[in-house]
């Protein structure tokens, strides 16, 4: 993976410290488990991200940090990836959970004569079962697509330091 790339943009743990605006938590942004890039690490944050950007709720951001903050998990990759469901993202995001909520519930399809406010709140049930469904489905996803990818960039790597053992034992440069 490119670790070079990630290190060059992320913050050390002296610097989250140093920073104001966090008041006094900065210390718990420098933990350095939470800046790891390893697969355990970058596969969980990848489940937490997925998980939040399918939650309905404002500030998924903050959520995502939380969970980040209690698993252990890649911190900046957790947040980034609640950029998934963003304004031009939300309204399909939402739709599909809401339609995966109201199958699994057996909801008629049809709109009421009349929307009420006591409709509206029913309909937050639906949305709600789906977007969790989804998060976890999606979530599980990408927890395992980043321990595949990961694992083939490790024996991709493996098989070229071998050729170059090879390469250098036969004399060939």
């Amino acid at each position: 993976m490119p670790r070079k790339l990630f290190r060059k943009y992320l913050p050390t743990a002296e610097r989250l410290r140093e920073i104001r605006s966090l008041g006094g938590m900065g210390h718990l942004f420098a933990d350095p488990n939470l800046w790891h890039l390893n697969r355990r690490s970058l596969s969980g944050a990848a489940f937490i991200g997925i998980f939040c950007a399918f939650m309905p709720i404002p500030l998924q951001m903050v959520m995502a940090a939380i969970l980040a903050l209690r698993f252990k998990c890649n911190l900046p990759m957790s947040i980034v990836l609640v950029w998934i469901s963003n304004p031009l993202t939300y309204v399909p995001m939402f739709y599909f959970t809401y339609r995966v909520g109201a199958w699994m519930l057996g909801m008629p399809r049809t709109m009421p004569e009349q929307v009420t406010v006591a409709w509206f709140v029913e309909q937050l049930i639906p949305l709600w079962l789906g977007s969790l469904l989804c998060g976890l489905v999606f979530g599980a996803i990408a927890f395992a697509v980043v321990r595949l990818l990961w694992r083939l960039a490790v024996l991709r790597s493996w098989r070229r330091r071998g050729q170059a053992k090879t390469q250098d034992a036969n004399g060939d440069h």
